[in-house]
């Protein structure tokens, strides 16, 4: 799964950089129109989802390598799943309020 996200993420930074770049030097009410475009808000949420998923994967595999007691290691496996998400569904809800809103 992390070398799917891996690759999603790939054509997903591209766009999002060469996108940033080019709204960049915009003031606020373009780049709130820029996203309020459909495309637009489709791949941001895309992006969120994967970079949250991959990261958290990242950090399983680590953790799993690295933190031997198994209290600890159930405990920051908790723990970053949960601040994943809980990140994903902020930075989500962030667009999906200037995408959505008046």
């Amino acid at each position: 799964m992390q070398r799917i996200t891996a690759i999603a993420l790939v054509p997903l930074t591209v766009w999002l950089v060469a996108s940033l770049v080019a709204v960049g030097a915009a003031d606020h009410a373009r780049t709130v129109d820029w996203i309020r475009s459909p495309a637009v808000a489709i791949a941001l949420l895309l992006t969120i989802a994967a970079l949250f998923h991959h990261a958290q994967l990242g950090l399983q595999v680590v953790i799993e390598d690295y933190v031997h007691p198994e209290g600890a290691k159930l405990a920051a496996l908790i723990a970053t799943k949960l601040l994943a998400v809980a990140l994903a569904t902020i930075a989500a809800f962030s667009v999906l309020k200037v995408a959505l809103g008046s």
